[in-house]
């Protein structure tokens, strides 16, 4: 039932954002021809703002692009990859011309290489010159196509810095090029590759051979992903491998969750608002985007602290929570917390009084905080009277 319901959803968002997309023809010089394109804005792109976006090149687009757009919508809607632009190749009847091979090396020769040409010196520099666009670029290709994007990997500097290889059907030495040059990486890539147990033959098989070799190389440049699926033909695969391949690309775009919580904030050597601002750092490094950093997330981060019982690091996201939103109540919030737990009950009075002229949080409202300040001022009057009966 529930992956019915994800099912519809998906076809919604096809239904909804099919009237959004731009049809371009594209004047090629290397190919002496035009090319259409389908481009897919993000919904809310503004061509003025500084805000960057990834691009999706999608290869065979006249049957690709739509699955592909799909799934972007449905992934960003619920903020679990970055909005994207997506552009689709219509090749039709050209494809067979455009992925042409050397039978030795299965790299792209003749019209192949006029089509390489294409892509690498027109079409993304078009891209960046007329979109804002960031520099992380990825490349979905399926069969043909499939072993055509790789050839990108060889340049110095990789064109593209995601791959997502649908059932790509390798041709010559190919298959082992990909594993040399990913060995040497000298660029952070992520690579993903897929087939099924109802794939061509032939394809399922060398895939299968190529990802033994892939996942023993040891290269902190390399993040790879594999997929087998259950029961898909060489063309059904498609919707199930691009959903898993963008998830896992871009989690790390994703927000915190309970995973990365107890894998990777708990064990954290060091306070916790290094390990939020070095994340969003990597987010920024990788992606080429500006992601803030949300409330709910240092939420949970104070709660992983408290059960640390590491008192520092609630001190430091109150203060990195002041930094990023001086209006709210939660940096100081947490900070008095700070205080009072040291017994430094007069600082905590005054940071809690200070709290209340802010705004609320989400899960903590004037209310609360009157009370805690009416707690700290009972304490505090013990202890004074405590004091005088001592001098007496």
């Amino acid at each position: 039932m529930k992956n019915a319901l994800r099912f519809v959803c998906f076809l919604c968002f096809c239904a909804q954002l099919s009237a959004q997309v731009i049809y371009e023809k594209f004047e090629s010089r290397k190919l002496n021809s035009t090319r259409e394109l389908k481009i897919k804005l993000p919904e809310n792109y503004d061509p003025d703002s500084e805000l960057k976006h990834p691009v999706i090149i999608v290869f065979d687009g006249e049957y690709l692009f739509e699955p592909v757009k799909g799934l972007v919508n449905y992934q960003t809607h619920f903020d679990e990859m970055p909005e994207s632009i997506i552009v689709g190749i219509i090749q039709g009847k050209e494809r067979f011309y455009d992925s042409y091979f050397d039978e030795v090396s299965g790299l792209p020769f003749e019209s192949g290489d006029r089509f390489y040409k294409f892509v690498s010196q027109e079409l993304i520099p078009y891209l960046d010159a007329n979109y804002n666009t960031s520099k992380f670029k990825v490349a979905v290709g399926h069969n043909l196509m499939g072993n055509f994007i790789n050839a990108f990997l060889f340049h110095e500097t990789p064109l593209f810095q995601a791959y997502i290889n649908l059932s790509p059907d390798f041709k010559g030495t190919m298959s082992q090029n990909v594993v040399t040059r990913l060995e040497w990486l000298e660029d952070d890539i992520f690579y993903y590759m897929a087939t099924s147990d109802k794939d061509i033959n032939a394809i399922n098989n060398t895939v299968t051979k190529t990802n033994q070799q892939l996942k023993a190389i040891n290269n902190q440049h390399l993040t790879y992903y594999f997929d087998e699926l259950k029961g898909d033909t060489h063309y059904q695969l498609v919707t199930g491998a691009l959903s898993k391949a963008l998830d896992r690309i871009f989690e790390l775009y994703k927000p915190l969750d309970e995973k990365e919580l107890k894998e990777k904030v708990l064990p954290y050597v060091g306070t916790l608002d290094d390990f939020i601002v070095d994340r969003y750092k990597r987010i920024d490094d990788l992606f080429g985007i500006f992601k803030p950093i949300s409330e709910e997330e240092l939420q949970q981060l104070i709660v992983v602290a408290e059960e640390r019982k590491d008192l520092e690091s609630v001190y430091k996201i109150g203060k990195l929570a002041n930094k990023l939103n001086p209006n709210s109540s939660f940096g100081t919030y947490y900070m008095a917390l700070h205080a009072e737990k040291l017994g430094k009950t007069k600082k905590a009075l005054k940071l809690y009084e200070s709290a209340l002229t802010l705004e609320d949080m989400a899960h903590i409202d004037r209310d609360f905080i009157m009370s805690h300040l009416e707690d700290l001022k009972v304490v505090e009057d013990d202890t004074e009277i405590d004091e005088d009966d001592e001098e007496n």
